[in-house]
């Protein structure tokens, strides 16, 4: 494949979102194809798993993380695969890490197979670039307090759900520091987005 897949990760509040968008218009005036997405919900199939996943009663944590799985794989299939197949560049908010920080970590899941099981789900497509960007969940909850609106079904999970989770984003990064880059998310915005930057520009397509 000749594009670039490229993913944002870390607790709810860390601002991917924001850098998405700013990395999105970079590479725009750039003159390079970008395709943003997110998971779950980057899919008509995946709107609904989201609403289940986010919105919805209580799962069961296997059948969460078998939900999630459903959604990698048809995000791939249809949405990224296809764009990295024609050069474009990919940035994603949440993929693989995710599951494995939540669902593993979190849910306390056994994490490799959760691994096994969203390789399979995508063929074992793997970024090239990981930006995680690190946020001490007290100052997470904190943002998304101030930006209003209710708690979603993760969001609304207790502090040690938090900690888990912020703990088993920067095991990843570190038994895997050639991909993945942690970046201080509670850094002013414009250097959040310098830092990402400098770990995407030497991997962009020429």
């Amino acid at each position: 494949m000749s594009g670039l897949f490229i993913t944002l990760e870390g607790g709810d509040g860390a601002g991917k979102s924001t850098q998405a968008e700013l990395l999105q218009a970079w590479l725009e005036a750039r003159g390079h194809e970008v395709v943003r997405t997110r998971e779950p919900g980057g899919t008509t199939l995946g709107v609904e798993l989201r609403k289940l996943l986010l919105h919805g009663d209580d799962v069961d944590p296997r059948a969460e993380a078998l939900l999630y799985a459903a959604d990698r794989a048809q995000h791939i299939a249809t949405i990224v695969r296809p764009a990295l197949e024609r050069g474009a560049v990919v940035v994603q908010d949440r993929y693989i890490d995710s599951s494995l920080a939540y669902q593993g970590a979190g849910r306390v899941l056994d994490t490799e197979d959760v691994r096994h099981l969203s390789e399979w789900a995508t063929g074992g497509l793997q970024p090239r670039v990981t930006a995680i960007l690190d946020i001490a969940p007290e100052d997470a909850a904190a943002r998304r307090h101030a930006r209003g609106g209710t708690a979603d079904r993760l969001e609304s999970e207790d502090s040690a759900f938090h900690d888990a989770v912020r703990a088993g984003f920067l095991a990843i990064a570190a038994a895997d520091p050639d991909r993945c880059a942690v970046i201080d998310a509670t850094l002013p915005v414009d250097e959040v987005h310098a830092e990402i930057l400098a770990r995407v520009a030497p991997h962009l397509p020429h």
